[in-house]
């Protein structure tokens, strides 16, 4: 996205991003860049409907408008709070700030990129967590919707917007060259979808964490290995980055940066230097001297047979279970 990083190890939007404490932490052990905590849609309408309310109460307007959101104790920043919280981080560390915002319709919401790139963020991650559940609302719907929320975001700002995706697009390939052409300076792939759980004894439907392991990387490594080269978008990886043998395989299929979280949570910060240790000895070993030099060099467009990412190996793979 313009930005020169040292390495390929970027933390993503996670509550380790909360302590200014932690982010010198992953600065110092070896993180080229930082993706803040998101921001969420919800977070800025249920404020600006507070305000509202108490600035016309006793007029009947919609009191009970403030109840169709999470109540505020759900949320780690209030929207001030997060430019405040971006502002010092920028005065703390030396690398690369990225801003996470977390919305899906369009609407006034999206002014707060501008807000962000005004309190010093060097980027904006735009994350898209959105479920398409109503039955009545076609999928060419939802994909303009996408398109529109990334064209405010950027008719926001002129730092780079990078679009964090899920993989449930019906043609994931065409949509990614529609981003390319709104110009989306960077594809985030994937978001993880956080399934909820049943719990039997009280009949309630529950939030289950279940983090990731390095298989959950398969999707992102096959979608990153499709794009790579088609479109002018940088490509990062995200879900399942756990080993400097995942984000060693992420590069040659074509990621620019790889995102750590799960494995951050799991054995601590100091991992990200335990992954940069052990991809140079690698690299040396296999007498590779540049990250450039291996990206990807075993995309869809590289390798000798490119239908191993598509049907030809599913058959195969059927086939070899034994």
């Amino acid at each position: 996205m313009g930005m020169k990083l040292k390495n390929p190890l970027v933390p993503s939007a996670s509550p380790l991003s909360r302590d200014i404490r932690t982010i010198k932490l992953m600065e110092d052990s070896g993180a080229s860049a930082v993706v803040l905590e998101s921001l969420f849609e919800e977070q800025i309408i249920h404020e600006k409907n507070e305000l509202n309310y108490f600035l016309s109460q006793g007029t009947e307007s919609f009191a009970e408008s403030l109840s169709y959101f999470p109540e505020p104790e759900m949320y780690n920043f209030g929207p001030d709070d997060y430019l405040e919280h971006i502002r010092k981080t920028k005065e703390s560390v030396d690398f690369p700030i990225i801003a996470s915002l977390n919305g899906v319709s369009t609407g006034g919401w999206t002014e707060y990129a501008r807000k962000m790139q005004q309190a010093g963020a060097d980027a904006i991650e735009l994350n898209t967590y959105y479920l398409a559940t109503d039955p009545e609302k076609d999928s060419h719907l939802i994909e303009d919707n996408y398109v529109e929320v990334l064209q405010e975001v950027k008719s926001a700002v002129t730092i780079p917007v990078a679009l964090k995706l899920s993989p449930y697009f019906t043609a994931m390939a065409a949509m990614a060259k529609r981003f390319d052409a709104t110009g989306v300076d960077a594809l985030v792939l994937f978001n993880r979808f956080y399934q909820p759980d049943i719990d039997l004894e009280n009949l309630e439907v529950v939030p289950n964490l279940v983090l990731s392991t390095s298989e959950s990387m398969r999707l992102p490594l096959r979608w990153i290995a499709v794009l790579y080269g088609k479109i002018k978008a940088n490509l990062a990886a995200t879900t399942g980055i756990h080993t400097a043998h995942d984000v060693l395989k992420m590069l040659m299929v074509g990621a620019d940066v790889t995102m750590l979280c799960a494995v951050l949570f799991q054995h601590g910060i100091g991992r990200i230097t335990k992954i940069l240790e052990d991809m140079k000895k690698w690299m040396e070993d296999h007498e590779y001297e540049s990250v450039q030099q291996m990206k990807g060099s075993m995309s869809h467009k590289s390798v000798a047979e490119p239908a191993s990412f598509e049907r030809a190996n599913y058959m195969r793979v059927l086939k070899s279970y034994v």
